[in-house]
């Protein structure tokens, strides 16, 4: 491995963004470790393409299994990894699961799991790869969060709160690692309705009786997708690449340059704005604090 190749998981790596970054950051000469549930059994196909698609790479792609609901699978592949390589410089939390439809139609149960994958996730892969960075005082924290937490949309309201819990626990983890070295990243990509399987195995409420309840807005929730599409801007590229390249270049960064947010987006959502006024209170809340020394760049 050479000096600037870094030792990277990535979650939810079967399909979408982070399969996609898989191979990407192979074919940059990283150590990619790419993540997902059952990867011998029903995702061996899923496994094997990875595998495949990053074969003659400058770096290397190993698959692992990861179940983000299990703490031990977490720790089990978190130990396999450091094992293998040393170490580990970057985690990248992708693993995620949508939810689309009205509210009221979903049960709490459907919600605490959607929780659950979205967000919980995240910290048993944390609680796993923390003590590994600590002792090494440095790593990076990378994660994909959601434009849908910056701009709620229609009926994504169980996915978008719990991409607001898992960007809340980024921004509160940043405060309690920067002082150890490892940097925090919220990548948020825009919407994406092709090229990823986010929208094709998406889960839809139970409670088809609540659903029902709703036929004034029955018409916007069965013309989603192509209510959807209008967001896409002309010139600008609706492939989900786009994420997995800007992936590529915050692992590439230097230590101490890479960015506190960032945005990857083929549409026109404006997450850029909220963001500016998000950073600003942040470094405002620091500096009243007296904790400006625990932002990643002083």
């Amino acid at each position: 491995m050479s000096e600037h190749a870094r030792r990277v998981l990535l979650t939810g790596a079967g399909t979408g963004i982070a399969a996609l970054a898989a191979v990407s950051l192979a074919d940059a000469g990283h150590t990619v470790f790419a993540s997902m549930r059952d990867p011998q059994g029903r995702n061996q196909p899923k496994a094997e393409a990875l595998r495949e698609a990053a074969k003659g790479a400058p770096g290397s792609l190993e698959v692992v299994e990861l179940d983000v609901l299990s703490e031990e699978s977490a720790q089990g592949a978190v130990d396999q990894i450091t094992h293998r390589a040393g170490g580990l410089d970057v985690v990248v939390h992708n693993a995620a699961h949508l939810l689309v439809g009205v509210t009221e139609a979903f049960r709490p149960e459907e919600v605490l799991r959607a929780f659950d994958v979205n967000a919980v996730g995240a910290l048993r892969v944390n609680r796993a790869v923390l003590p590994v960075m600590r002792r090494q005082e440095a790593g990076l924290l990378l994660w994909v969060g959601s434009g849908t937490t910056r701009a709620i949309p229609p009926f994504l309201g169980p996915y978008s709160a719990a991409k607001a819990a898992f960007d809340a626990s980024a921004d509160s983890t940043a405060w309690d690692v920067a002082a150890y070295g490892i940097e925090t990243t919220v990548l948020m990509p825009g919407v994406f309705t092709q090229g990823t399987a986010h929208f094709a195995n998406a889960a839809f409420p139970s409670d088809t009786e609540r659903t029902a309840a709703y036929e004034k807005i029955a018409p916007f929730l069965a013309s989603m997708g192509e209510d959807t599409e209008r967001l896409m801007v002309d010139g600008v590229s609706a492939d989900p690449q786009i994420v997995a390249d800007e992936i590529v270049r915050i692992v590439n960064l230097p230590v101490g340059t890479r960015p506190r947010r960032s945005v990857a987006d083929g549409s026109d959502y404006g997450a850029e704005i909220v963001n500016g006024a998000a950073e600003e209170l942040r470094l405002r809340l620091a500096r009243r604090m007296g904790v400006t020394r625990l932002l990643n760049r002083i």
